[in-house]
């Protein structure tokens, strides 16, 4: 029997968490595969533990609970670390908390990985939930994203990994920085399938415009060699484009490019592998609510 183990960041968030684990629950029902949680409890300032009731259909769930909040990609990459290590699985399913990845799509990824071997899956985004701005915005980043790194990244953290990517995944000092720029990095051959973004159990979004920008900085950080490269022809080409009409606005795409090289180059650094091999000592203890 397959087993998958769903991998489930959390900050602060506890009535989201067990709303999750009552619908993954609800929606694993008759799968003939084995499905533990391994929840990854970033520092909450706020009690986790609840009473998770609706479990019958849930192999395992532990609670990770860690000294130090690190921020969401890293605490998805110690939570692959930890499963890597600790662990026995085939697949590991990364997905949030808090209802925005859809805990019904989850059925989508175990159907399509019996034929994928050790090929992984990737949601893209084909809906979203969150307002105009915010949605323009979004297409602005991916846009942006393929203009300076050449690569097309439609998907967040809600995946299907296999063993072998995971392994790969831990290998690159990326992972430690962006999930999805990472996972892009490491394999070229992804299986896609359509995903749709779900709303908030409770409260408002948690991706705020100034968290997009840094989200969409840290993946294009991660092909900087790229981008960097493109950059230095953008500049040559837009300068003998305007040479003879130069001034401070047609001078401002420079500078706006200029401050993007800098940001990528800021957030590379961190891209640290020491941090990443030593990121299992930063769990304070594990509670094991279901084994």
């Amino acid at each position: 029997m397959k087993k998958y183990i769903i991998l489930v960041p959390i900050y602060n968030d506890r009535e989201s968490l067990k709303t999750l684990i009552d619908n993954i629950n609800e929606e694993i029902k008759g799968l003939n595969v084995e499905i533990s949680i391994v929840i990854i409890n970033d520092a909450s300032s706020q009690q986790i533990i609840d009473n998770y009731e609706n479990t019958e259909n849930i192999n395992s769930i532990e609670i990770i609970n860690m000294k130090q909040n690190r921020g969401h990609a890293r605490c998805i990459a110690s939570g692959l670390k930890y499963i890597f290590e600790k662990k026995e699985f085939d697949y590991v399913i990364p997905m949030d908390g808090d209802g925005e990845d859809r805990p019904e799509e989850i059925k989508n990824f175990i159907e399509l990985s019996k034929e994928a071997g050790d090929r992984s899956i990737v949601g893209e985004r084909v809906k979203r939930s969150e307002g105009l701005f915010f949605k323009f915005c979004y297409q602005f980043h991916k846009y942006l994203t393929l203009a300076f790194t050449g690569q097309s990244i439609k998907f967040g953290n809600f995946s299907c990994l296999s063993k072998i990517t995971v392994e790969k995944m831990l290998k690159e000092k990326a992972t430690w920085s962006s999930f999805s720029g990472s996972l892009k990095k490491v394999e070229k051959n992804l299986i896609t399938t359509s995903s749709t973004r779900g709303s908030r159990y409770f409260g408002p979004s948690q991706m705020s415009f100034f968290n997009l920008l840094k989200h969409s900085l840290s993946i294009i950080s991660v092909f900087r060699k790229t981008v960097i490269i493109r950059s230095a022809l953008f500049i040559v080409f837009y300068i003998l484009l305007i040479k003879s009409n130069a001034s401070i606005i047609t001078s401002l795409p420079l500078v706006l490019l200029m401050i993007m090289i800098y940001s990528i180059s800021s957030l590379a650094l961190r891209e640290n592998m020491d941090e990443f091999e030593k990121s299992l000592e930063n769990i304070l203890d594990i509670e094991k609510i279901k084994s």
